[in-house]
């Protein structure tokens, strides 16, 4: 008889045939509830989308409108592979630096001159480049300046297909990372690059470098400069064409079957370099060893 009353009392639960209740509630107080959570998500969605609305009017699509930018851009080398820094290759193993050779052929290939020529403009030296806009009006796409791959000579692989490393003179090409608006240099002073020994740590408190192994290097261009015209960069989205301005530098004779520690340098009154925090904040390093079997 238990089981029979509470199994009544569970029909009636769900559906009273004398209150006509369904789950504890009339027809009239269930039409009130589904309104209330329709118009309460509803409200929802609308102040969803009008915060979107409100803050996609904010943004522009050819500039970030905030920027979580270093104050220092950083440096990288071409070629090397994957993430690390080190070019080792033995002169008579062909098939050990031909990679490199390659590499640096796909990383140039964008610079050819005729390609410079039909996408970029031909910028007056020694000045930025400004594009700016005028109030509402905005100046996109802008023009990009020329970076032509003969402005690097002995390391464009034109001259040397195989950019030195067949004879171990090696080439490394070095471009400074791209920063929104950032204006690298003052009073007409372009920024350089240079190259020297590393110092690295062999004991507790020594420190020692490869300056006795590294030997002489030439720069191209010879000043080893980024021209000030390639500056402001104003995005990927403004600037379609940009090329980025490259420094190549090329050893002449480094001591072979030796690890010789590198590193390059950025050089502007206002970028300063030095943070320990961040290894590629104004410089890059890497290790360059060349074998021979001779």
């Amino acid at each position: 008889m238990a089981k029979d009353g509470e199994k009544s009392e569970w029909k009636e639960f769900v559906w009273n045939p004398r209150t006509r209740e369904f789950l504890g509630r009339t027809a009239s107080s269930w039409g009130l509830i589904i309104l209330f959570y329709i118009i309460f998500y509803l409200c929802l969605g609308g102040l969803f989308a009008l915060t979107m609305y409100i803050m996609l009017q904010t943004l522009d699509d050819h500039k970030p409108t905030w920027q979580d930018r270093l104050s220092t851009p950083g440096l990288v080398i071409r070629p090397h592979h994957d993430e690390t820094f080190e070019i080792v290759y033995n002169i008579q193993n062909t098939e050990s630096w031909d990679t490199y050779a390659q590499a640096l052929d796909k990383f140039l290939s964008p610079y050819n001159d005729s390609i410079q020529a039909q996408k970029n403009h031909e910028c007056t030296p020694e000045q930025y480049f400004l594009q700016e806009d005028s109030g509402d009006v905005k100046n996109n796409p802008k023009r990009s300046c020329q970076f032509n791959r003969t402005i690097l000579e002995a390391c464009s692989g034109l001259q040397d297909r195989y950019y030195g490393y067949q004879e171990g003179k090696p080439c490394i090409i070095i471009k400074l990372n791209r920063v929104i608006g950032l204006m690298p240099g003052k009073d007409g002073q372009a920024p350089s690059v240079t190259c020297g020994a590393k110092k690295y740590k062999v004991g507790k408190d020594e420190w020692r470098d490869d300056s006795d192994k590294i030997g002489e290097m030439v720069y191209f261009p010879s000043n080893g400069t980024f021209d000030l015209m390639y500056y402001p960069y104003y995005g990927k989205k403004a600037q379609v064409n940009y090329s980025q301005p490259l420094v190549a530098v090329k050893f002449l004779n480094i001591t072979v079957n030796q690890d010789v520690n590198i590193e390059c340098k950025i050089h502007a009154n206002n970028i300063p370099t030095g943070n320990e925090r961040d290894k590629f904040a104004g410089r890059v390093s890497f290790k360059l060893r060349i074998n021979s079997n001779k």
